[in-house]
């Protein structure tokens, strides 16, 4: 007997209800320099670059500056020489399952968004905005934990997706010591946006992500310097038994991308949860948009 293809929250929606209208571009003649000022700015992961006639040619990433700051390359070089090509694209009406399929498939966290073949891009779709728009779906449904505890009733713990459930268990950690080229090497390695930093004593002190690793490019910081000259502080951290919910929630209110899961006490990091493992549900931050099969329509 064949087998009824399981829906999810996403099954109902599109591309255009997810996604973001703003789309920061750059010229491919902008040196790294310029590049990573965008960054900083309008606090994104990626830039789309064009042509003078404002095609879209390719996508520039904070992985591909980390690329230039390991490489060596001077910083006033034009970002046309490290970004990708040809950037990837969906449609605004595309299921937005579907495109979170394409990206999983493909090993990359966002698509821009056109309406036709040579156009101009309208839209971007990143992991983020998936899980913004999950978020407010689950703020507004009565089995949320949030709904649950304001009301007064118990929330149901049967329901709940917690922490633990869609970590990454795999921690990649480094010393105080260790070089800058070292942590950038490793982020290559294993698709990491960050890794911890470990104290003389194996505790938590800091972290290091590809954002710190572009300000030190940009102020020209060595390539040898050690992570504790760069690491932010203090380890951004939840409990493995946090409702997932608890969890997005102080990501995006944050601004955010990943925490570290800890058990029993902070000093105990045994896993990290990212806004892609949260996307990669394809569901809310319970098992009621599955097992209910929520109609997201009848949410205004």
């Amino acid at each position: 007997m064949a087998r009824s293809k399981r829906r999810t929250v996403l099954s109902h929606l599109s591309v255009k209800e997810a996604m973001r209208r703003q789309v920061i571009q750059v010229s491919k003649d902008e040196s790294i320099e310029k590049t990573i000022n965008y960054f900083i700015k309008y606090k994104v992961n990626a830039l789309l670059t064009t042509d003078p006639e404002n095609r879209p040619l390719g996508v520039v990433s904070k992985t591909d500056i980390m690329g230039a700051y390991y490489a060596g390359l001077p910083i006033d070089y034009p970002v046309e020489s490290i970004m990708s090509s040809p950037p990837l694209f969906c449609d605004p009406y595309e299921s937005l399952e579907a495109a979170l399929d394409r990206m999983k498939s493909k090993g990359i966290y966002r698509l821009y968004v056109r309406e036709s073949d040579g156009g101009e891009a309208v839209g971007i779709l990143a992991y983020p905005d998936i899980v913004g728009l999950l978020y407010l779906y689950c703020h507004d449904c009565d089995h949320s934990h949030f709904a649950r505890k304001k009301s007064g009733a118990n929330p149901r713990k049967q329901l709940q997706y917690r922490v633990k459930d869609v970590m990454t268990m795999n921690v990649k950690s480094y010393g105080e010591n260790d070089t800058l080229f070292d942590i950038m090497e490793g982020l290559s390695a294993y698709r990491f946006g960050a890794v911890l930093i470990n104290a003389s004593d194996s505790t938590p002190s800091g972290v290091v992500s590809k954002t710190d690793l572009i300000l030190a490019y940009k102020h020209a910081v060595p390539s040898d310097a050690p992570a504790k000259a760069i690491m932010s502080s203090p380890v951004q951290s939840c409990s493995e038994e946090d409702p997932l919910e608890e969890a997005i929630r102080k990501m995006i209110f944050s601004e955010v991308h990943r925490l570290f899961v800890h058990r029993n006490t902070p000093r105990e990091i045994v896993g990290v949860f990212s806004l892609s493992d949260a996307a990669r549900l394809k569901s809310g931050s319970c098992r009621a948009c599955v097992s209910s099969r929520i109609k997201v329509e009848d949410h205004h």
